[in-house]
């Protein structure tokens, strides 16, 4: 079963997260039945909030670069900020020709990083 199909949020946000690992020109999936995410070597790189808000996960240079380009605030869960993580703002999500370089940026970077450790 694709990722998010047990989704509870909103579900225009998930076909607009969908669309966009969809269009960009990774090897991303969705994964996740609750919770959506996409991974690459053991690292999160993007996740859907059930409250339909995009994450991003970039270089601290890049974080800075589109923090200042889209007035992004921090990623917080479970009452912690996640460092390295972007909010994507709902009108990028919407347009995917915008979203998709940022998508495949951050998926190039989580690739610069070493492989985690299964726990297996």
């Amino acid at each position: 079963m694709p990722g998010g199909h047990d989704y509870p949020g909103p579900a225009d946000a998930l076909d607009r997260y969908q669309a966009a690992v969809e269009t960009a020109s990774t090897e991303a999936i969705v994964k996740g039945a609750k919770n959506p995410y996409t991974s690459r070597n053991g690292h999160m790189f993007s996740f859907l909030s059930p409250d339909g808000m995009m994450a991003l996960r970039l270089s601290d240079e890049l974080g800075e670069q589109f923090r200042e380009k889209y007035e992004s605030g921090p990623v917080e869960q479970y009452g912690s900020v996640m460092r390295g993580y972007v909010s994507v703002p709902d009108d990028l999500l919407s347009n995917p020709s915008d979203l998709v370089p940022w998508f495949e940026k951050s998926w190039e970077w989580i690739g610069s990083l070493p492989p985690k450790p299964t726990k297996k």
